[in-house]
C-alpha cells in the first residue's frame, strides 16, 4: 500500500514539476529575483506534496482497506446470490420437467374420481330403483287386497240380494203366516225354545 502511495506522490510531483522545469529553461535570461521566487515555489510545492502524501498515507490506508473489504464482501454476496439464483433456476427447471408427469397424474386422478362418482351414482340409482320397486309392489299388494275385500263385499251383497230374491220368490203369504205363528208359539212356550236351541 505504501508503494502505491509513494508512486502516486511521485507521479503528482513529476506532472507538476515538468511544466516548472520547462519554464525554467525558457526563463534563464530573466532576472535573478524571479529565480529566488522560483525556489520558494519549489519549497511550497514540496511542503504541499509532503502534507498531501502524509494525509493520503494516514487516512488513505484505512479507506482503501475498508473499500477492499467492502468489495470482497460484495463479491461474496454476489456469488451467494448467483448460487441462489442458479439453485432457483434448477428448481424451476426440475418443476418444468416434472410438469408433464404432474399433469398426467392429475388427469389420471380426475378420471379415477369420475369413475368412482359414476359407480356411486349407479349404485345410488340401483338402490333408488329397488326402493321404488318395493314401494310399487306394496302399493299393488295393498290395491289387490283392497280390490279383493271390495270384491268379497260385492259378492256378499250380491249373494244376499240373490238370496233375498229367491226367498221372496219362494215365500208366499201362507208361508209368512206360518213362520209368524211358529215364532209366536215359541215366544209363548219358552221350554220348547230352549229345546230347539
Amino acid at each position: 500500500m505504501r508503494r502505491l502511495l509513494l508512486a502516486a506522490a511521485l507521479c503528482t510531483f513529476l506532472f507538476t514539476a515538468a511544466p516548472a522545469f520547462s519554464q525554467q529553461r525558457e526563463s534563464n535570461a530573466e532576472d535573478a529575483g524571479e529565480a529566488n521566487l522560483e525556489g520558494w515555489r519549489w519549497v511550497n510545492f514540496l511542503i504541499l506534496s509532503g502534507g498531501l502524501g502524509y494525509l493520503i498515507a494516514k487516512s488513505g490506508g484505512p479507506f482503501f482497506q475498508n473499500r477492499s473489504r467492502q468489495i470482497r464482501q460484495e463479491m461474496t454476496d454476489a456469488e451467494a446470490a448467483r448460487k441462489d439464483a442458479e439453485a432457483r433456476a434448477a428448481a424451476v427447471d426440475r418443476r418444468l420437467a416434472s410438469l408433464d408427469s404432474e399433469i398426467a397424474e392429475l388427469r389420471a386422478e380426475s378420471q379415477r374420481e369420475a369413475a368412482a362418482e359414476q359407480e356411486r351414482m349407479r349404485r345410488q340409482t340401483s338402490a333408488d330403483m329397488a326402493k321404488i320397486r318395493a314401494h310399487a309392489e306394496q302399493e299393488i299388494s295393498a290395491a289387490g287386497k283392497a280390490a279383493r275385500q271390495e270384491l268379497k263385499k260385492y259378492s256378499a251383497e250380491l249373494a244376499i240380494s240373490l238370496a233375498e230374491q229367491k226367498l221372496r220368490a219362494r215365500v208366499t203369504t201362507d208361508t209368512q203366516d206360518a213362520l209368524v205363528r211358529g215364532f209366536v208359539r215359541d215366544l209363548d212356550n219358552p221350554s220348547s225354545r230352549a229345546q230347539a236351541t
